[in-house]
């Protein structure tokens, strides 16, 4: 079977690496002629990880048009631009997250990246709440579940765990703190107001953009630096607004940390409240903070859930396992029907319809704002109008205005 994943680039990122751990899985016990479409041109260079990958091709999109694959996947939003431009027998998109949400409401990508899900393709996604969604937005078509593996080589979970008895609350953050939906700053001023003994650190390729005291800031960790990081850790820190099927707690739970989290998208993947992580509400950093000292006074509770986290790990599938399900999904895929084209036409043209209508309001209330905002403008601009601004700034205007503020609400 010939297989073709169309991709951007091939820089580090969660959603790249696991087209690369499929792919690289694929082609080496599968039996699978895997090719990696670059869709467009990047002058930065391909992370280093990816340089030695056998019996797999990087190639460009132009080349791609001259072969004949069985299946071709998309595999972000962007590049089912190019899908159908890649000559395939059956088409398929690989969905890691619902991708419109990682845009603001007012955002023109956000319209654009949901339209994507009305495709005429086949799906594949790796946590169970978008197969369900996927079941419910395009009952015509198929999802496969194909859950994230970890790599239990490299995050080799001990026998046993040591317990903290003495030492201060371990904690670890990672994450990038300019990205909106992360949560990074949250949890790092969250993490940094503990009053208990701590020791809290960061792992981010944006250090200076933090905002918070943290005790260790650690950059550019490949994946074993990273797994002793975890197994020096007792606590991840998670605060995301969107997530597919996060990663990174998952994988401290295999070295033994266990986590706080917010309810994101994802989280009852393998997240269970009270017993192997404790959940903590939207925006709440007091709430966060009091969470992460109970662990740091309750040691007892903190050994029972890094315990019970590490045995969560034991029962989650390592890559191979992982990979053996993609090759059953592409296999399916490749045998099957392709969805109906003209029903998945009139539904995106009715989701573009309604995207349209309600971007038209965003684009409506910053015409209002801009023009409210050119009016006081305009009178903060008359001369009077100057002179009490300048007037207000002294002792004098200052007491008068309070004076007036009193008069007025009387």
């Amino acid at each position: 079977m010939k297989v073709a994943f169309l991709v951007n680039d091939l820089q580090l990122s969660g959603g790249i690496g696991v087209v690369v751990r499929h792919a690289r899985g694929l082609a080496t016990h599968h039996d699978v002629d895997v090719s990696l479409v670059l869709v467009r041109d990047w002058d930065l260079p391909h992370w280093s990880g990816y340089d030695d990958l056998p019996h797999l091709h990087v190639i460009s999109l132009e080349e791609a048009r001259d072969q004949r694959f069985d299946v071709a996947v998309a595999t972000w939003w962007e590049t089912t631009f190019s899908l159908f431009t890649v000559p395939a027998k059956r088409y398929a998109y690989f969905v890691q997250s619902l991708e419109d949400r990682f845009y603001e409401h007012d955002q023109a990508e956000r319209v654009v990246a949901g339209l994507t899900l009305d495709l005429p393709v086949a799906f594949i996604t790796e946590a169970r709440w978008i197969q369900r969604t996927l079941a419910e937005l395009r009952p015509d078509s198929a999802c496969h579940l194909v859950r994230n593996g970890i790599d239990k080589d490299v995050f080799a979970s001990p026998d046993s765990l040591e317990p903290n008895v003495a030492d201060p609350l371990r904690i670890l953050i990672e994450g990038d703190p300019t990205v909106w939906f992360k949560g990074v700053k949250d949890a790092a001023l969250a993490a940094a107001a503990v009053s208990e003994p701590r020791r809290v650190t960061v792992v981010t390729g944006q250090p200076e953009a933090l905002g918070a005291d943290v005790d260790h800031v650690v950059t550019h960790v490949p994946h074993r630096e990273m797994a002793a990081l975890y197994a020096d850790t007792d606590v991840v820190l998670k605060l995301s607004r969107v997530e597919g099927m996060f990663g990174p707690p998952l994988e401290g739970f295999h070295m033994g940390a266990t986590c706080v989290t917010t309810e994101v998208t994802g989280n009852d993947e393998y997240i269970e409240h009270g017993r192997n992580a404790l959940l903590v509400d939207w925006d709440d950093r007091t709430g966060t903070t009091r969470q992460l000292e109970l662990l740091a006074r309750d040691r007892r509770l903190l050994h029972e859930l890094r315990c019970n986290a590490l045995a969560t790990a034991h029962g989650w599938p390592g890559w191979d396992q992982s990979t053996q399900f993609m090759a059953l999904a592409l296999r399916r895929i490749a045998a099957s029907r392709q969805p109906d084209a003209t029903r998945a036409a009139a539904a995106m043209m009715a989701d573009l319809r309604g995207g349209m209508e309600q971007y038209s309001v965003h684009l409506q209330e910053r015409l209002e704002f801009a023009r409210e905002a050119a009016k006081l403008e305009k009178v903060k601009s008359l001369p009077g109008v100057a002179q009490a601004n300048r007037a207000r700034q002294t002792r004098f205007g200052r007491l008068a205005e309070r004076l007036m503020r009193r008069l007025m609400g009387r």
